[in-house]
């Protein structure tokens, strides 16, 4: 029995299952299962058909939408689903990545933004597909910073920065020279060079030392959705407590809690910026995250997304940057 009939017996089990499966089901499960019948159902969003744009960082040619790799690598977040992560890992085979990827390929993605852990998938997609996605490696995956930075490269990272994570850490313990000494290291590779973060204080933080990334990588979404922490709770963003028992700090369910600030700040922001965690891992729709990171002067956004979401996604996206009123509404000029 093939991977294709085993996984659609299991999806039409599992949603006959319950009374009115069909009707309670969500959009991506209907897609899902259409698929694995051979008939994805018509979407209802309107395509512009131009083409998906791109922007520039370093000599680097970007798709405005990257195809974010924390669902093919594995890390998802589902706020309180311990076993998400590992059905994600599940779902995406080599085969499946190789899917995905070359339907973002298709669809105008011509880049691709997760760690080492991708990279011996990558390798197969590039050697035995003859895929051209570009990889921007978070120098996540290794026992120390230099030696992600260097082995990214070596596996063929086109670009390299420093993840959130790591920049958050950095930037709380007041060690921003460590940070500046490792963006110095990865210019040595001749490669572009960024700085993530989730928290906005670490970017303030890096400018005001003087640090000169090629570009940022910073959280932005909306506060509006149901499991974003109240307002009230919010004394300021502090990552290393987000998993917090005190109900007061903050739990994995934001990784913005600041976005009209962001993007006030950002604004004066000269390098290229791509915003990440633009749909709080899958708390907002994509319609409203793009048209939210896109106006709010984001150069370009990393989306994860399944292979059942991609077509849509890129149209949605496209949709926007094709906009002809898209400027008027951002007060940050395109920097990438």
């Amino acid at each position: 029995m093939s991977k294709e009939v085993d996984r659609r017996s299991f999806l039409q089990k599992s949603l006959a299952a319950s009374t009115g499966a069909a009707l309670a089901a969500s959009f991506e499960e209907q897609n899902l299962l259409a698929k694995l019948k051979g008939k994805g159902p018509k979407s209802s969003v309107k395509d512009s058909g131009k083409g998906l744009p791109t922007g520039k960082i370093g000599p680097l040619n970007i798709s405005r939408v990257i195809c974010g790799g924390n669902l093919i690598g594995g890390w998802a977040h589902d706020r309180d689903l311990i076993y998400v992560s590992d059905l994600v890992k599940a779902y995406h085979s080599d085969e499946k990545v190789f899917e995905t990827f070359e339907l973002a390929e298709e669809k105008g993605v011509n880049t691709f933004l997760g760690n080492l852990v991708s990279a011996p998938v990558l390798n197969r997609y590039w050697n035995e597909r003859g895929g051209k996605i570009q990889w921007i490696s978070d120098a996540g995956g290794a026992k120390t910073l230099k030696d992600a930075v260097k082995r990214s490269v070596d596996e063929g990272a086109s670009s390299v920065y420093l993840n959130g994570g790591a920049s958050d850490s950095a930037a709380k313990q007041g060690k921003i020279d460590f940070l500046n000494e490792t963006l110095e290291y990865i210019k040595t590779f001749d490669v572009p060079c960024g700085i993530g973060a989730h928290s906005l204080e670490t970017v303030k933080d890096c400018v005001k030392a003087g640090l000169k990334p090629d570009y940022w990588v910073k959280t932005l979404h909306t506060d509006n959705y149901w499991s974003a922490t109240p307002k009230e709770h919010r004394s300021g963003f502090d990552v290393l407590n987000k998993w917090s028992r005190d109900r007061n700090k903050y739990h994995d369910n934001m990784w913005c809690t600041n976005p009209e600030e962001t993007i006030e700040y950002m604004n004066s922001i000269e390098q290229p910026w791509i915003a990440f965690k633009v749909m709080a891992a899958g708390a907002i729709y994509p319609s409203k995250a793009f048209k939210f990171a896109y106006e709010g002067g984001a150069d370009f956004i990393c989306a994860g997304m399944f292979d059942f979401q991609v077509t849509e996604d890129i149209m949605i996206a496209r949709n926007i940057l094709n906009d002809k009123t898209l400027n008027s509404r951002r007060k940050r000029p395109w920097r990438g």
